[in-house]
């Protein structure tokens, strides 16, 4: 093949969870952020989606030990459409930081590149960003349908 084939972009991320996190962490993402149960094919394993992307939750179990002090992760990012709705998210999840057990780092901020994020650590201490940024266009997204089947509503 002398073309490259295309991509839908990033789509999918995996996260190991501790178990002593991982029950709030699912219900962060789930009842939180909104993302629905796309696979839970055991106890130890969540996948899950907005109908656009995939997350899925890993429970840690001995001998693995999960530690953001070691971890390549930085962050992980969910776009939003707009300044305005990164600010609204900050607001919606500020008064329910402590139900949801979440921590908000900090206000959201205008970056020098034309960015508006956030960011925030879920139960399990990954560090979340929502953010907004210009280049990216909701318009050349793939067109992705609701589904009552399975929770992220990839079709």
């Amino acid at each position: 093949m002398s073309t490259r084939p295309s991509t839908l972009g990033l789509r999918h991320l995996a996260l190991w969870v501790s178990d002593e996190h991982f029950d709030a962490t699912v219900r962060f993402y789930t009842e939180g952020l909104g993302l629905g149960v796309d696979w839970k094919p055991d106890p130890d394993n969540v996948y899950l989606s907005s109908g656009a992307d995939n997350v899925a939750l890993h429970r840690a179990l001995a001998p693995r030990e999960v530690s953001h002090e070691r971890s390549p992760l930085d962050h992980l990012g969910f776009v939003m459409d707009s300044a305005d709705t990164v600010r609204a998210w900050h607001a919606y999840l500020e008064a329910r930081a402590e139900a949801l057990g979440i921590q908000l780092l900090n206000a959201p901020k205008l970056h020098r590149d034309g960015a508006t994020s956030f960011y925030l650590r879920d139960p399990a201490g990954h560090q979340v960003q929502l953010l907004h940024i210009p280049s990216i266009r909701p318009s050349i997204l793939p067109s992705i349908r609701p589904s009552t089947t399975r929770g992220g509503g990839v079709p």
